[in-house]
């Protein structure tokens, strides 16, 4: 019989089979990946460079029933964890942390050959069909009909997000089943969606701004960045943070952008109203020219006016030059719905903090723990969610390896 069985190969799954063999060395310990090798979703974060951690943890990048920051705060930081499986890392002006070579494959790496090195064992292209407690142990059964049984099990399958990676939601149905609450879950960390009319003349447009999240006349969120624009899609960073808004507050959710953040509508309309003065016969089509690329500031002029047929920037009165600048300050899109799953970077939603104790063990089975995307929070883009990954992974592993010896950490 297996000692410590792991469900799950990604990040938090190699995080805690590395942290249980080394907890307790003596104990079998396997990883049951759906896919035919572990890790395959790492290979992806931070466009292939993996941004494994971020140096700026707070509790305001996280959202969910999980308290993550609780979690986080007892486990090594992602740089400690991966100093400690010799990988460098080094952080950029957000904080945002890095292996040293820039190349995800060697994040994967460091894991796979620790884990190796320790004796893991990995069992691959196993696809769960099926959970059961049986007295003190678990039977855990593939798709194919092959049955592993354990003493501890420990479930880090993911959630809904990025399905070829092998997480497409099935262990939270088995979960549900066996009685587990789960909070609804959205994609988070990806773009959202718009009228597509609304976007007409700004597809492969990027623009720094500040962003805002809106609902029922409330200020919800903020984010600067850069925002890019697809025929369908609001996309880019400071978007993508506003994913899992979507899931609490449906079509209420609306975007507000703000294309010149450093100045305020007076410097602009002030601004607008020199570019008039000195325009000569210039077209109305140029009145944004200085500001912002040609495609964008057409745009933006083209917003504000409407349908008003001024064909000279001359001919423009200081009220349309208000209502440019106020064009400028709050251009405004409502949310029709997220990308789907396989465009979202992780997942909004899981097993709910009723379920799971404070050492990730389940509240409803003993000898059962969780970690990673499965449980109810989803951090923001720019290392969050890995972060969560290690350190949940982690806790779980030592713990479920403690357990073996009658401890707890």
């Amino acid at each position: 019989m297996i000692d410590i069985l792991i469900i799950g190969g990604g990040a938090s799954g190699l995080a805690a089979a590395v942290f249980s063999k080394q907890t307790a060395p003596a104990a079998e310990t396997v990883i049951a990946e759906r896919l035919p090798r572990t890790g395959k979703k790492i290979l992806s974060t931070g466009n292939g460079r993996c941004n494994l951690g971020n140096l700026r943890l707070s509790r305001d990048n996280y959202h969910g029933s999980v308290d993550a920051m609780d979690v986080i705060s007892r486990t090594p930081s992602a740089e400690e964890f991966f100093r400690s499986l010799g990988v460098l890392t080094f952080s950029d002006e957000q904080g945002r942390l890095y292996p040293y070579s820039g190349a995800a494959a060697t994040v994967l790496n460091a894991l796979r050959q620790r884990a190796e090195a320790l004796g893991v064992r990995e069992e691959c292209g196993f696809a769960v069909s099926d959970i059961a407690q049986k007295k003190d142990c678990w039977l855990v059964r593939a798709e194919d009909g092959r049955m592993l049984e354990c003493r501890r099990l420990i479930i880090a399958a993911g959630g809904h997000a990025d399905p070829k990676s092998g997480t497409d939601g099935t262990m939270l149905r088995i979960l549900r089943d066996m009685g587990y609450q789960a909070a609804k879950c959205c994609p988070a960390v990806a773009p959202l969606k718009t009228d597509p009319a609304l976007l007409k003349g700004l597809k492969g447009i990027r623009a720094r701004c500040r962003v805002e999240a809106v609902a029922e006349g409330k200020h919800l969120h903020t984010e600067e960045g850069e925002i890019q624009f697809t025929e369908t899609m609001l996309s880019g960073i400071c978007v993508f943070n506003m994913a899992w808004l979507w899931g609490r507050y449906g079509e209420k959710l609306r975007i507000s952008t703000d294309l010149a953040p450093d100045m305020s509508h007076d410097e602009i309309y002030s601004y607008l109203r020199e570019v008039r003065d000195m325009s000569g016969g210039a077209p109305v089509s140029e009145l944004l020219s200085g500001m912002f690329r040609k495609e964008l500031a057409l745009y933006l002029t083209k917003a504000a006016l409407r349908k008003k047929d001024i064909p000279r920037i001359s001919r423009l009165t200081d009220s349309d030059l208000s209502q440019v600048a106020d064009t400028v300050k709050r251009l405004s899109f409502p949310v029709t719905g997220c990308a789907p799953w396989q465009n979202a970077q992780s997942t909004y939603g899981g097993i709910k903090a009723s379920c799971i104790g404070s050492d990730m063990s389940s509240k409803l089975h003993k000898n059962l723990w969780f970690c990673g995307e499965i449980a109810d929070t989803a951090g923001d883009c720019g290392g969050y969610n890995l972060q969560w990954a290690w350190s949940s992974g982690i806790l779980a592993g030592t713990n479920a390896a403690l357990s073996l010896k009658g401890g707890k950490r």
